[in-house]
């Protein structure tokens, strides 16, 4: 039988390799920049073209390279950080594996200039496809160009899998920003097809975390500055009140570093503990300084992994830290601790950024000029009468007792739409306060509605029904392009920072579809002078916007549409949410809405909408015991 096993030639080998170390053009960019900062730059520049499909060039001021070592740092594990294995365990450096710069050369077309101080010309080099087609003296200043163009361009099926521009450049954005993040010392900029997206100014690390967020961030972090015999921490924690629904600000540094950790962010969480809202994530810039031989980052090729060598440790100084640096601020929020509420009092104060309530007048008719096209939103009777049937043959001794609920104004009630006629009929009280008819819904903790059905009962979460009910509304609106405009008395300027203004500037034409009236100013500004028809008065468009633009950056790693993206977004920011109060007459109206949708089941985010329980099981945990 004749041998089979052959020896793979570099240029396969290296693609192979690349598989792990160049992901995406963000992996091309990380190795980059690190390598930039290895070589002891000051000033750092990345320019990017179509989202890193076509090019992604770093140019940077460091040492640069004689024409020997420019033609060695291609070649496979060829390296300056390390000779020996013994400094794998001190390593201070961003790069020490010399995969990097031989595994993008095997996928892309790579031109490098290169100059030491001393010389008076430089080095050129172009490889494609890990071949090399030119070597050559030029002329170019002190320190290193590096410009990859076409990526994968040899491997078309890892190229197809490439995403969008847009998608790409969100991931380039995350990978540049840790990085500027990790070296506030040295100055970065970025451009996206010729537009600069940041410029980055030397200086400290409040400094650097404003410029790259955004201002408002400077009075919504905190410092924390803690050392012990092991390990340095410092950085800076965001304020309770300011955190997200989603992730993508949680970042960690070690040695400078940038690492991905669940179980450190676990115990940032732990040391928040009650003062987050549910669901929600607080920012935070967390910076480490540790003995190298005391880590180890030769986990994984991009370096994003670690270990240490006593993580429980660590674990708890970090807890310690965040929580000091909490307590030190005093900026614990006013939390109800009576085990008898479930209100969250923090979630009820974010919540009121956004459209919390639906009022009355959302549901008036109104004279609004509309797009072309009709909304063809209709509440299926149909549907209507398939969920009825929950309720045929309902007496009075199959039903629970109800707790009225308190007494409000109607001027300052929820008004929701409904198909249905509505029962007016007046509501007499027991001597305790029950319900004599024993039909009517009513909530539990202002959260959750209580409906008795025939076979038992039914208990609503009153956010995620009206979310599901919003949301397909949103959806058939925007697939008609029937969204009217209010327009503003006076426009609102607001600002963004670098990277939610470029995503803001490639979803603008959707925006304008969802009745927002949107013009883009300088500086990352932007003038808003219409709101959709459907938000109330008094809206914070700053977050609207903010939430919008959150909202589509975090679909994009779903591949949901731009309407459906949006649908979800508006609806979340327009439903009512925990914690609101509602009359008997708008807990029907919500019923009889969510069961009129195509999907009344779950909410827009996979949420249960509602729960049912028999009641033969409810008897049975009675009669059990």
């Amino acid at each position: 039988m004749a041998d089979v096993i052959n020896l793979l030639s570099d240029a396969i080998a290296n693609q192979i390799a690349a598989g792990e170390v160049v992901q995406r053009p963000a992996s091309v960019v990380k190795e980059l920049l690190e390598n930039s900062v290895d070589a002891g730059s000051t000033d750092i520049r990345l320019y990017i073209k179509d989202g890193g499909h076509s090019l992604i060039q770093v140019v940077d001021n460091g040492c640069g390279m004689t024409e020997t070592d420019a033609r060695m740092c291609f070649e496979r594990h060829a390296t300056s950080k390390i000779r020996t294995a013994d400094d794998l365990f001190h390593i201070r450096t961003m790069g020490f594996r010399g995969e990097a710069l031989a595994s993008i050369a095997a996928v892309a077309q790579v031109e490098l200039k290169t100059r030491r101080n001393p010389d008076d010309t430089g080095t050129l080099i172009a490889i494609e496809g890990s071949k090399i087609q030119t070597q050559e003296i030029c002329s170019t200043p002190p320190g290193t160009s590096f410009s990859v163009k076409n990526l994968f361009y040899n491997v078309p099926a890892r190229r197809n899998f490439l995403k969008s521009p847009p998608v790409e450049m969100r991931h380039i954005l995350d990978e540049f920003q840790r990085v500027a993040l990790a070296n506030p010392d040295i100055f970065f900029s970025l451009h996206h097809n010729q537009t600069e997206i940041y410029h980055l100014p030397a200086g400290n690390l409040r400094q650097r975390i404003v410029n790259i967020f955004g201002k408002n961030y400077n009075d919504k972090i905190i410092p924390i500055e803690e050392e012990t015999d092991l390990v340095k921490i410092s950085g800076f924690v965001g304020k309770p009140e300011f955190s997200k629904k989603t992730r993508g600000e949680q970042l960690f540094f070690v040695n400078n570093r940038f690492v991905k950790s669940g179980y450190l962010h676990h115990a940032v969480m732990m040391a928040f503990e009650d003062l987050l809202p549910k669901e929600n994530f607080p920012f935070y810039a967390i910076y480490m300084d540790i003995d190298a031989s005391k880590i180890d980052v030769n986990v994984h090729p991009t370096k994003q992994e670690i270990k240490f060598e006593d993580e429980k440790l660590i674990y708890q100084f970090i807890k310690v830290a965040v929580r000091h640096a909490l307590g030190q601020f005093t900026i614990t929020p006013m939390l109800d601790f009576d085990p008898s509420s479930n209100i969250d009092n923090s979630l009820k104060s974010n919540a009121s950024r956004y459209a919390d309530d639906i009022s009355n007048e959302r549901y008036q008719s109104e004279t609004i000029t509309y797009k072309s096209g009709s909304s063809n939103y209709k509440s299926s009777n149909e549907n209507l009468k398939n969920w009825q049937s929950l309720y045929e043959n309902l007496t009075p001794n199959q039903d629970f007792f109800s707790v009225e609920s308190p007494n409000f104004e109607d001027d300052k009630s929820i008004t929701l739409q409904s198909n249905i006629e509505e029962d007016n009929e007046n509501i007499s009280t027991g001597k305790n306060g029950f319900n004599k008819h024993h039909k009517e819904p009513y909530q539990i903790h202002n959260c959750y509605i209580v409906s008795p059905i025939k076979s038992g009962y039914m208990l609503i979460d009153q956010q995620f029904a009206h979310e599901r009910i919003l949301y397909e509304r949103f959806l058939s609106i925007l697939g008609s392009n029937a969204m009217g405009t209010q327009k503003q008395l006076f426009p609102k300027k607001i600002s963004l920072n670098a990277a939610d203004a470029e995503v803001l500037r490639y979803i603008i034409d959707e925006i304008m579809e969802l009745g927002i009236e949107i013009q883009e100013a300088e500086n990352n500004h932007f003038i808003i002078h219409g709101l959709p028809a459907e938000q109330k008065d008094g809206i914070d468009e700053q977050a609207l916007i903010e939430g919008l633009v959150e909202q589509y950056r975090f679909n994009l790693d779903m591949d949901l549409s731009l309407k459906d993206s949006f649908a979800k977004s508006m609806a979340k920011s327009a439903s009512i949410k925990r914690g609101k109060t509602l009359s008997i007459k708008e807990m029907n109206a919500l019923i009889d809405q969510l069961f009129a949708c195509e999907i009344p089941y779950k909410s827009p985010g996979g949420h249960h909408c509602f729960i049912t329980y028999d009641l033969e099981d409810l008897k049975k945990q009675f009669l059990n015991n």
